[in-house]
């Protein structure tokens, strides 16, 4: 007997394809700017349109389902982060932990150095950690309350920390995205860094230098030193500042996540001492510190804006972030399930020719990746597998590639309001993130440096060229 091969979905074409994501850029663009609808509506719109153009191609609803729930399945270490950073902030307000770096943060940093110094604090952090989410959620935390006290402006605060909080993201080796990327593009994690020093470091160098000309700026006569004087007496008298005892959460965070513990144990390891210290230390109900892991209140020092500093974290302040990126994460499961994404792509590689042409390409691809799919995982993998023979092609070095799509996908998916990482960080540091992008410095310098030394043959490892850097090639990954 004949065998009966069910139908199969069709593949989409490159002008569904784009239309697809032009509609979807449109929607987003043009609802929440033009007519102010709320995004979680907007998401639920496109949602709606790449459903029907997958059903167009022979999807079913079920199978429509499944790659949404694919998709969301592969992020859900994400999600569980985005939970206990939540309890994490509560936590570590509640033992003193926020107000303790606040309170001596104010006597040590000047208004002039504060955000080249908080840059590479935010970098230090984020290499050591291997996470942009943990050192936003800490440290990023900090330096919006400093930099509030110092009449500095919190757009430009904000800023700064994801540029430093990514340049770990980005160059740390325990780092999830950098991890993926190498492995992904078929390179070791060591050589894969050392191709991104070539364009990171004089990146991070000029934003190191932008911030610090701006800081210029805010002197030491811009700093009213009445209000920080009353700052640090309204926590001293509501909190018991030993930084011996209050800031062993951090440092257990800090520790865990060198040793490559899993963030989830360390975080919760974090959490746990955190209320504990707040319960005896701080002396504090346990039933109010306990709650204060769902929903933190402001606390009562008598200053407004430090109240709603410190009353901020739970799990419930990241419920609007959760559930944008469970949108985005679905709608990227479509439309990378589905092909949308390959079938636009694919035609524009096959034309691609220049080096320094198909380095911006890779980047770009990252970028609409990142706009598409609302988070940077998918779109490092797949702009890894489409690219690959194209650098093979070229007789550029997989690391290369490695680096090119971490330009694209981790520098820029901070900056898209609707990726996890966008959403998250306006959660947690209570800026929008179209108001600290312009500052994002780094972010997005990063991928004019790189096609520019692409342009003047800088940097363009080829697969002959044996590791330079002992240092990376002698470590175990």
């Amino acid at each position: 007997m004949p065998v009966i091969t069910p139908n199969l979905p069709r593949s989409p074409g490159f002008l569904q394809s784009l239309i697809c994501f032009s509609v979807i850029i449109i929607t987003i663009a043009g609802g929440l700017f033009g007519l102010g609808i709320s995004l979680h509506t907007l998401m639920f719109l496109c949602l709606l349109w790449i459903g029907l153009n997958a059903f167009s191609l022979g999807y079913g609803y079920i199978h429509i389902r499944e790659l949404m729930t694919s998709a969301l399945t592969r992020a859900m270490p994400a999600i569980y982060i985005f939970i206990l950073i939540g309890m994490v902030i509560a936590s570590f307000m509640h033992s003193g932990t926020i107000a303790t770096l606040i309170y001596y943060g104010l006597s040590w940093l000047s208004p002039s150095l504060f955000l080249a110094v908080g840059l590479l604090l935010c970098a230090l952090m984020s290499v050591a950690t291997g996470t942009s989410w943990g050192t936003v959620g800490t440290l990023g935390v900090v330096f919006i309350g400093i930099g509030s006290a110092m009449n500095i402006p919190l757009p430009l605060v904000a800023g700064m920390i994801v540029c430093g909080a990514t340049f770990g993201d980005k160059m740390s080796p325990i780092s999830d995205t950098t991890n993926l990327a190498a492995m992904s593009a078929g390179t070791d994690i060591y050589r894969h860094i050392y191709s991104m020093l070539f364009t990171t470091t004089p990146t991070f160098i000029l934003t190191f230098l932008i911030f610090l000309v701006i800081g210029l700026n805010y002197g030491e006569q811009n700093l009213d030193l009445a209000e920080v004087t009353s700052i640090q007496t309204a926590l001293a008298n509501n909190y018991s500042l030993t930084p011996l005892i209050t800031l062993l959460p951090l440092i257990l965070l800090a520790v865990l996540s060198i040793r490559k513990v899993p963030a989830e144990v360390t975080m919760s390891c974090s959490i746990i001492l955190a209320v504990l210290i707040a319960i005896v230390y701080q002396q504090e109900s346990a039933i109010s510190v306990l709650n204060a892991l769902w929903e933190n209140t402001p606390e009562s020092t008598g200053i407004p804006s430090l109240d709603a500093l410190l009353g901020r974290g739970g799990i419930s302040s990241m419920s609007w972030t959760l559930l944008l990126a469970l949108m985005a994460i679905a709608l990227g499961g479509i439309l990378h399930g589905a092909g949308f994404l390959t079938a636009l792509l694919a035609g524009i590689i096959k034309r691609v020719q220049r080096t320094a042409t198909l380095i911006a390409t890779t980047i770009m691809s990252g970028f609409l990746g990142n706009i598409a799919m609302g988070e940077a995982y998918i779109s490092i993998i797949l702009s890894c597998q489409l690219f690959k023979p194209k650098y093979e092609q070229q007789n550029l070095e997989a690391a290369i590639l490695s680096r090119s799509v971490e330009e694209g996908a981790t520098m820029t998916t901070g900056l898209i309001p609707w990726t996890t990482a966008g959403a998250f960080y306006t959660a947690t540091l209570g800026v929008d993130v179209l108001d600290y992008a312009p500052y994002a410095f780094f972010n997005y310098l990063n991928a004019i440096i790189a096609v520019a030394m692409a342009a003047f043959g800088i940097g363009l490892l080829k697969p002959k060229t044996k590791p330079a850097l002992a240092v990376f090639t002698s470590r175990e990954p």
